[in-house]
């Protein structure tokens, strides 16, 4: 008994929860090389942007205009995110005549201008000097309110990399805690979720791992281990985020 109060009591005080979106700048650099294909030294480059699910976030730097098809892992990315080739806010310009050092920086906005929460998100660098898809690699690095620096060690077409986040403070999402409800915050992983122009449903594990987006307001989670999830609720103008139970 104790312990079942315990957990209804530590479900109540974490029933309200914001997401933090830590402003701040991602910087990158790095020094391109050729990939051996027929067209070097000219080559094609691009800088971008993916969270840990691998959904495509915002394009840094792009230097390729006519040949971007050949751009094969960017292309993926960003058609399958519904916005082909989309260089919102990036560096831009045409196909290199030569290899040298690459910046660009990120603000924390994905490519429709909204600041992406907290959490860990990947750099893609992806290069080719042919017809063809050519050499392309990631780097993960956490978006939080903790400054970062990392220089891994250089990769096929890209050395002397650096990955550098400065946070310069935290705003935090506004939620109105009785717009939406669960029935019940604590079951054997089914939920009914309750409230007014919801649009999307997300629940995660404490940790951010993505475990289901619908948009559906019944949400089946029963396939998964027991302990706390937490659901995020969007509307048109709001997110809130609440936990619950399941065991």
């Amino acid at each position: 008994m104790k312990n079942i109060v315990t957990i209804f009591v530590f479900a109540f005080l974490l029933s309200l929860i914001t997401v933090a979106q830590t402003t701040g700048e991602l910087s990158v650099t790095t020094t391109t090389s050729e990939t051996g294909g027929n067209y070097a030294p000219r080559n094609i480059v691009a800088i971008w942007i993916e969270n840990d699910q691998g959904e495509f976030v915002k394009t840094l730097l792009a230097y390729a205009q006519n040949r971007k098809t050949h751009l094969n892992t960017w292309q993926a990315s960003t058609t399958a995110a519904g916005t082909a080739y989309n260089t919102t806010d990036a560096i831009t310009g045409a196909t290199k005549s030569s290899h040298g050092t690459r910046e660009c920086s990120w603000d924390g906005t994905d490519y429709n201008g909204l600041a992406v929460s907290d959490g860990a998100y990947y750099v893609w660098m992806e290069l080719t000097d042919k017809n063809g898809t050519g050499n392309y690699s990631s780097f993960l690095f956490t978006k939080d309110e903790n400054p970062s620096s990392q220089t891994p060690g250089g990769v096929p077409s890209f050395a002397s990399i650096s990955i550098d986040w400065q946070p310069t403070g935290v705003s935090v999402l506004e939620i109105s805690e009785n717009s939406i409800s669960i029935n019940p915050n604590q079951s054997d992983g089914n939920y009914t979720i309750l409230g007014d122009n919801i649009e999307e449903i997300e629940v995660r594990s404490i940790s951010g791992k993505l475990i289901l987006k619908s948009k559906s307001q019944i949400i089946d989670i029963s396939n998964q281990q027991t302990g706390f999830y937490l659901v995020i609720v969007k509307t048109k103008n709001s997110m809130v985020i609440k936990k619950v139970y399941k065991y």
